[in-house]
C-alpha cells in the first residue's frame, strides 16, 4: 500500500522512509506540508498518510483539514506526529481531521501496529464501496446482457433528450429487434436464446460510438440512444448495427446460427417539446415497418402510421403485448 510519510526534519524523514521500506510500503516523501498535500490530492494518492504536526509553510493540522474539506471517493487514514503530549493537543489534532495521533519520540512497533489499524479500516471501506457498486450494477443494468435495464436507458434517454435541447442539437433513437428470436428459443432451448442475446449485445456495442447509450428494453428489443444524430446519421449507424448483427452467423457452442435484426429509427433535429414516449412510439413504428417489409432491414419513423396492427408480422417484441398474432399464412 501507498503510504505519505511528511517529515521536514532529515533525520525523522530517513528513519521513517527506511522503516516503512521495510514493512513492505510503497513510501512518498514530503519535505513540507505544501508538497504533503499535493500528494494527496494527486491522482493516484497514498490512502495512509503519516503527517508531522509543524512544518514549513503548512503544518499538518492544516493539511488535515485541506484534506477533509475536499470530497473524495476513497479516505485517506492520516496519523499525526508531533511532540506535544497535552490533551488539548489531542483533541485539536482529531478536530482537524486526523485519525490517530501518536507523540516523539515514538515506539516503532506502537507505529506498525497504529499502521495496521488504519489499513484494516481502508479495507473495510473499500469493501463495502465494491458491495455498494455490486448493488448499484444489479439496480441499473441487465443481469444477462449486462446493458443497462429499461429503467436506466428511460431515464438516460429523458437526460439526453433534455441536454439536445438545451444545446439545440439533433438526437437520434432506434428501436432493435432480432428477427424471429422465438423460433430460436423454441427450437434450441432458452440457454441457447440467453446465449444468442449476449452475442447479440456484444456486436451492437462495437458497432456503437463511445458516447452512445444502449439498453434491453425487452425482450428481444433494445433501445440506442444516438447523441447529435439527424435522420442521414441516425439511419447510417442503424445499417452499421444491422449489417454487424447478420455479418456472420452466432457461434453458439456447436450451433452456427444465422441471425438478423430489424431496425426502427426516430429523431429531432431540436427537441425541444418532444418527449420521450413520442420519440420511442415513433421508433416502434418504424421498427414495424422493417418488420413488415420483410425484415433484417432498417427503416424511418414514417409520417403516418399506415400499418394496420393485424397486418404486422408477429415477433415484435414486448413493446405493443395487445398486437395479436396474425394467421401463420399472412406473414411475410
Amino acid at each position: 500500500m501507498k503510504i505519505l510519510a511528511a517529515e521536514d526534519n532529515p533525520v525523522f524523514q530517513y528513519m521513517l522512509r527506511s522503516m516503512l521500506t521495510k514493512w513492505g510500503y510503497d513510501v512518498v516523501v514530503a519535505g513540507n506540508g505544501t508538497e504533503a498535500l499535493q500528494a494527496l490530492r494527486a491522482s493516484d494518492p497514498p490512502r495512509l498518510a503519516i503527517l508531522d504536526w509543524m512544518m514549513p509553510g503548512m503544518d499538518g493540522l492544516e493539511v488535515c483539514r485541506q484534506v477533509r474539506a475536499t470530497p473524495a471517493e476513497f479516505y485517506i487514514y492520516i496519523l499525526l506526529l508531533t511532540a506535544r503530549a497535552e490533551s488539548g493537543d489531542l483533541v485539536q489534532g482529531m478536530e482537524a481531521g486526523a485519525d490517530d495521533y501518536l507523540t516523539k519520540p515514538f515506539n516503532a512497533h506502537e507505529l506498525r501496529v497504529r499502521l495496521r489499524a488504519g489499513s484494516r479500516i481502508l479495507d473495510l471501506q473499500e469493501q463495502l464501496l465494491k458491495a455498494r457498486e455490486a448493488l448499484r450494477q444489479q439496480a441499473t443494468h441487465d443481469s444477462l446482457t449486462g446493458l443497462l435495464n429499461r429503467g436506466s436507458i428511460l431515464e438516460l434517454l429523458q437526460t439526453e433528450l433534455q441536454r439536445s435541447a438545451r444545446e439545440q442539437c439533433p438526437l437520434a433513437v432506434l428501436m432493435a429487434d432480432l428477427d424471429r428470436f422465438k423460433q430460436i428459443n423454441d427450437t434450441h432451448g432458452h440457454l441457447v436464446g440467453d446465449a444468442t442475446l449476449r452475442v447479440a449485445t456484444q456486436r451492437m456495442k462495437a458497432s456503437l460510438r463511445r458516447y452512445d447509450l444502449i439498453g434491453r428494453y425487452g425482450g428481444e428489443e433494445f433501445l440506442i440512444v444516438l447523441p447529435g444524430c439527424d435522420s442521414i446519421s441516425g439511419l447510417r449507424e442503424a445499417e452499421r448495427i444491422q449489417r454487424a448483427i447478420a455479418a456472420e452467423p452466432f457461434r453458439v457452442g456447436a450451433l452456427s446460427l444465422p441471425v438478423t435484426c430489424s431496425l426502427g429509427v426516430s429523431w429531432r433535429a431540436c427537441p425541444n417539446s418532444v418527449d420521450t414516449d413520442t420519440l420511442i412510439r415513433e421508433a416502434d413504428l418504424a421498427l414495424y415497418a422493417a418488420k413488415f417489409r420483410g425484415r433484417n432491414r432498417v427503416e424511418l419513423c414514417p409520417e403516418s402510421a399506415d400499418l394496420a396492427p393485424a397486418q404486422l408480422p408477429s415477433d415484435l417484441g414486448p413493446a405493443e403485448p395487445a398486437i395479436p398474432d396474425p394467421p401463420v399464412a399472412a406473414l411475410p
